[in-house]
């Protein structure tokens, strides 16, 4: 399955830079020398060559070859992962922009070249999917994150609400984050609404499987709105069931969908 393998990679990627979160400069430099490899072995699999060598990655040599994937996505990938090895703060929300589309929006582009697509403007609603996406999954690690010695909202945001570093690392919860975490709700919500608006009618079935994520992560986002972000006393979740269900109304939805239009 493409998709799998494409995820399978983004997967290895990102467990070599969250492996051990040690700021040891020995142990970046390993982690450093693991994401080189990985870069060396994709710059191989796209150079011109008579002889085809055997790879370690051939499966998804495979799926970049029968899809046309661009190099530059999968390098986008590791260059997003090897920025948690050293930056752990981001001054602005443009900064942290920048970093999830290395580690989402560039997923979903390479996603989307496998599902195939018509419009120009699917490639952009695949861009705010991604933003979407990681910014709830920010939301919903704030405790995680903050743990293993991250925050991902930007200083720029949590000065604005007067809500400081050191509060968030002793789990203050009061009315500054609850105001603070709206905020960062408003901006995810923003992001999926403009992935929508830009996903025309006529690529809503081949588009199905980014449709689902978009669902179940947007009940994620609701979750941690309805828990008060209430986010560092437990990881909120959703559930197998729902996300069974929500897969499922999504596709037989998007068939009737189709139907209508012929």
């Amino acid at each position: 399955n493409a998709i799998r393998t494409v995820y399978a990679f983004a997967r290895r990627i990102d467990d070599i830079v969250d492996e051990d979160p040690s700021m040891d400069p020995e142990v970046i430099l390993k982690k450093r020398q693991r994401l080189q490899w990985w870069r060396t072995e994709i710059e191989a699999m796209y150079a011109p060559s008579q002889e085809l060598r055997p790879s370690p990655i051939d499966a998804l040599g495979i799926v970049v070859r029968r899809f046309g994937i661009p190099k530059q996505y999968l390098l986008t990938i590791i260059d997003g992962c090897e920025r948690d090895l050293t930056q752990r703060r981001y001054e602005t929300f443009a900064e942290l922009k920048e970093y999830c589309y290395s580690v989402a929006s560039a997923v979903g582009l390479i996603s989307i070249e496998i599902f195939g697509y018509r419009h120009e403007e699917t490639r952009q609603y695949a861009i705010n999917l991604g933003y979407a996406l990681q910014l709830t999954n920010i939301l919903r690690d704030v405790k995680q994150d903050k743990d293993r010695g991250y925050i991902y909202i930007p200083k720029e945001d949590l000065q604005r609400f007067k809500y400081t570093e050191e509060d968030l690392k002793a789990e203050i919860y009061d009315e500054r984050f609850v105001d603070l975490m709206q905020f960062q709700a408003q901006r995810a919500r923003d992001f999926y609404h403009e992935a929508r608006a830009l996903l025309r009618p006529d690529e809503r079935m081949t588009m199905v499987a980014a449709e689902i994520m978009d669902a179940i992560y947007y009940r994620l986002l609701e979750k941690i709105e309805l828990s008060d972000y209430r986010v560092f006393t437990k990881r909120i979740r959703v559930s197998a069931i729902h996300k069974i269900v929500t897969a499922l109304r999504i596709w037989v939805g998007s068939k009737l969908f189709v139907k209508r239009l012929r």
